[in-house]
């Protein structure tokens, strides 16, 4: 069977309210040839019928919920997979809100087994809150690691990373970590695309424009990892990395041609990169996996300096 691929969205397929370039034309020749693909966001906010739907403003038509897998589906299947009967209390969105109530995961504002931490500005009380909540046991759950998110060229919003890093820093414990680059997302969403196919593709792609989540994960599951250079990763960057990607293309409309023909390339190998110096960027690690030594419980800070 061909290939199959999971393809990120921002940074890949469009760019804030607008398409990339290419990218309409790409989705069409997956489409038109019938081959399976599916789109993987850490956006843990939205549902899949309102990415659908945004898509299809942007001007990408023939794509349906059934087409997306998100951080905030993932950890609904984690926790219905791993803790049935288990309750939460959730800091986010629509997104997370949905998934969790399809899979008869209740709410709980009194002694939750999970304080669950999505997209979104939460209240102080609410974090207040989920505070307590953990202090009395609650174990601490984050759809994703990503600290922030892009929004634009030169505009970026908090990310469900970082409302985790701030509990984590108020009661001592660590969050687990879903979504990308954890390779229960990517089993999942494995899973998912065979479901599509019918049957398992022969061998899986990723396409992602970062190299801390789309990548790593990628290589670590066993797939193939392309990086496309129409989001967050410069070129100049990629050799700082000890994992690299399969192929590096320019953007998602280098592959539109291979999908038509079904004639893969025979570029499937990354050249090494040697280029050092400033590589640009927002400084600080953006996603909460980056940080080392995970595997040692954290005490709390002081309370007073």
């Amino acid at each position: 069977m061909k290939l199959g691929y999971l393809i990120d969205m921002d940074g890949v397929i469009y760019r804030e309210n607008n398409l990339i370039d290419g990218a309409a034309q790409f989705v069409d020749a997956l489409i038109s040839s019938g081959t399976p693909f599916l789109f993987l966001t850490n956006n843990s906010a939205p549902t899949p019928e309102d990415l659908a739907v945004r898509l299809k403003h942007l001007g990408i038509n023939g794509v349906s919920p059934r087409h997306f897998y998100t951080s905030a589906m993932n950890t609904a299947e984690f926790l219905s997979e791993t803790h049935p009967n288990c309750t939460v209390f959730v800091l986010g969105e629509g997104g997370i809100l949905t998934a969790l109530h399809d899979k008869k995961i209740a709410n709980d504002a009194i002694n939750p087994s999970y304080v669950v931490v999505g997209e979104g500005m939460p209240t102080m009380e609410k974090l207040t809150k989920a505070h307590e909540c953990i202090e009395r046991g609650a174990r601490l759950l984050a759809t994703n690691p990503d600290n922030w998110c892009p929004v634009g060229a030169q505009k970026t919003r908090p990310g469900a990373g970082s409302t985790a890093a701030f509990l984590e820093s108020s009661t001592g414990r660590r969050p687990y970590y879903l979504g990308k680059p954890n390779g229960y997302m990517f089993h999942r969403a494995r899973r998912k695309l065979a479901e599509l196919a019918l049957g398992n593709p022969h061998d899986v792609v990723m396409i992602g424009d970062t190299m801390e989540t789309d990548i790593r994960g990628a290589i670590e599951a066993g797939m193939y990892g392309f990086l496309v250079l129409t989001g967050a990763t410069q070129l100049e960057a990629v050799g700082d990395y000890v994992y690299q990607p399969t192929r590096i293309l320019q953007s998602v409309a280098d592959l539109t041609d291979e999908i038509k023909t079904g004639k893969v390339s025979d570029r499937l190998n990354s050249p090494v990169y040697s280029h050092s110096g400033f590589h640009g960027g927002k400084p600080g690690n953006r996603h909460q996996t980056d940080v080392l030594a995970h595997f040692k419980p954290r005490p709390r800070p002081a309370m007073t300096k």
